[in-house]
């Protein structure tokens, strides 16, 4: 199988040393991106870290496909132990950083330790130097770039930074790239505030050559090209209204199915607010979404449709102008807009202030600095809930998309199983009920579903490869096979392995079945999460037992 080449970079910002660590041997078997990650995290950070800790660490790595020149490959992956969650987790983010983090030579990059001093880190391929920063301390997303395009004359797509909320350890604080583009879920960005590394840079020239099939390539990159798909042009808000009316559109901090002003919020909505073409690094697909609105000259990019449910319908705030600001704010800062969203819809709802945007927006800044209330809700909803009054809307404390599990039976399972917890991209099998694919009120079938789709997101995220190219049908089972010269069944086992490496990590740090959980009643779930585990392999207790990750992890205690 094609798999990435060359060393890990391992970067201890307390000893401000910078080490190369032989690494072909897990690249063979892990592929790159996500699966490298999760193997190294799992081998190399203790399995009682602190994610506040200094052993704690953080990965940033990339696959083989980020050697070509196909659309949808312009993104990456993150991988940690999660400051919200208490779990190894991996983020995801696209943008234009890709291609210069190859150029370094490294496929993965490791930041261990933690420096006495705030740090920017600048990474090239002649080596590494450690910066201290002091001016940048509650420097915005926007101060830092302009801050590294000053001192280094590098742009946004060389840099991976935090904000404010990083720095402030919001347990949901982003590591943000390219200012808008968000590796958003579990608070990888907190992590790095913990360890006073403000940003990494990286440039180079010495992009290891892999040989990649060129004619697919070419199929998949004109396919892009070409299409009339309606994501190009409202991206995931163009489902908004059809999800409403069909399935559910949590409103009032989940009190409610369906929201009724979600025209006003959705794609049609977001479409007329766009100026121009937004797109990641060689992709010809433009599905992102960068937004301006004349009256007040807010410029922002997105929001996509998760925000449109955190910051709109689950606010119950009918206003696009109003939801792009909510969304603007949390890039500047670095927060997570699907937590953040949350955590504001549980305060108004403890207050009774839904509607209020004046509120919200004063809300995210106090959550960005951890003022007043700001405080309370930086711990993430599941911290909140009790002194707040509100009912826990979160698995294994993340805050819940919005696709709800309530109507879509098979994604609440997945939710519940997540070793990420509350996130819809861990198995995306929202997508086989939204189309009409199997029934979505029902369990039956849905364990295998499920733990497929799972094992297809780990791979995805090891390659790396966009989510959009397989849900727009650009990149299908073949195609894949085609690209990473395998067969697809392969690629399934490699998915397992990550998942259950992820599993198992979180069972030496207690979690099992009572953390597979929902705040709300599912008919069959106990007896689908026996059938779960059984097809995994697993004990019933949701525990991975030591042998089974024996061959291809350090299952040591």
């Amino acid at each position: 199988m094609i798999h990435s080449k060359g060393p890990l970079l391992s970067l201890d910002v307390g000893a401000r040393e910078a080490t190369e660590v032989d690494v072909d041997e897990e690249l063979s078997e892990f592929v790159g991106g996500r699966g490298l990650c999760t193997k190294l995290a799992h081998d190399r950070i203790p399995f009682d870290a602190d994610p506040f800790g200094a052993e704690n660490r953080v990965y940033f790595g990339t696959g083989p496909l980020q050697q070509s020149q196909m659309s949808f490959t312009g993104r990456m992956s993150c991988t940690g132990l999660s400051p919200l969650t208490g779990g190894l987790l991996s983020a995801n983010a696209g943008g234009y950083l890709t291609r210069n983090f190859v150029g370094t030579g490294y496929p993965a990059v490791e930041v261990t330790g933690a420096s006495d001093e705030l740090l920017v880190v600048h990474v090239t391929d002649e080596g590494v130097e450690f910066v201290e920063a002091p001016e940048l301390e509650q420097a915005t997303v926007p101060e830092v770039t302009e801050y590294v395009q000053r001192e280094r004359d590098l742009d946004a797509e060389n840099i991976v930074c935090i904000g404010p909320a990083g720095e402030n350890l919001v347990r949901y604080a982003c590591v943000m790239t390219y200012e808008s583009r968000a590796f958003g879920r579990g608070g990888l960005g907190a992590v790095l505030g913990s360890k006073n590394v403000k940003a990494i840079t990286f440039e180079g020239d010495s992009t290891p050559e892999i040989d990649l099939p060129e004619e697919i390539q070419m199929e998949v990159h004109q396919a892009a090209a070409t299409s009339d798909d309606i994501f190009r042009r409202q991206g995931t808000t163009s489902g908004t209204e059809f999800i409403n009316d069909n399935f559910s559109l949590p409103t009032r901090y989940f009190e409610k199915y369906h929201f009724e002003h979600a025209d006003k919020i959705g794609g049609d909505a977001v479409e007329e607010k766009k100026y121009k073409k937004g797109s990641c690094s060689m992709c010809a697909f433009a599905c992102k979404l960068p937004t301006r609105d004349e009256a007040s000259g807010l410029e922002t990019e997105g929001p996509e449709f998760e925000t449109v449910f955190s910051f709109g319908s689950n606010l119950e705030i009918g206003d696009i102008v109003s939801v792009m600001q909510s969304n603007e704010l949390c890039d500047i800062y670095g927060m997570d807009t699907i937590s953040a969203g949350n955590a504001v819809a549980a305060y108004l709802k403890s207050e009774d202030e839904f509607g209020n945007s004046d509120l919200v927006h004063e809300t995210v800044e106090k959550i960005a600095y951890r003022e007043d209330v700001g405080d309370l809700l930086a711990e993430g909803v599941s911290r909140a809930a009790d002194e707040l009054g509100v009912r826990n809307y979160t698995v294994k404390d993340m805050e819940f998309a919005a696709h709800d599990g309530r109507v879509l039976w098979g994604q609440g399972l997945s939710y519940a199983v997540a070793n990420r917890g509350g996130d819809h991209m861990y198995s995306t099998t929202l997508r086989n009920e939204y189309d009409g694919e199997v029934d979505p009120e029902t369990l039956e079938g849905k364990p295998e579903l499920v733990m497929r789709n799972e094992n297809h997101a780990a791979f995805r995220d090891s390659g790396v490869i966009c989510a959009f190219a397989a849900g727009t049908g650009h990149v299908s089972e073949e195609t894949l096979e085609e690209l990473f010269q395998a067969d697809y069944e392969e690629m399934q086992a490699l998915g397992a392995k990550v998942v259950e490496l992820e599993r198992h990590f979180n069972n030496k740090r207690g979690m099992d079945r009572e953390d597979d959980t929902l705040p709300y009643d599912l008919p069959g779930i106990e007896e689908a999460l026996d059938e779960y585990y059984d097809l995994r392999g697993w004990g019933r207790d949701g525990i991975v037992a030591d042998d089974v990750v024996g061959e291809y992890a350090a299952a040591d205690d």
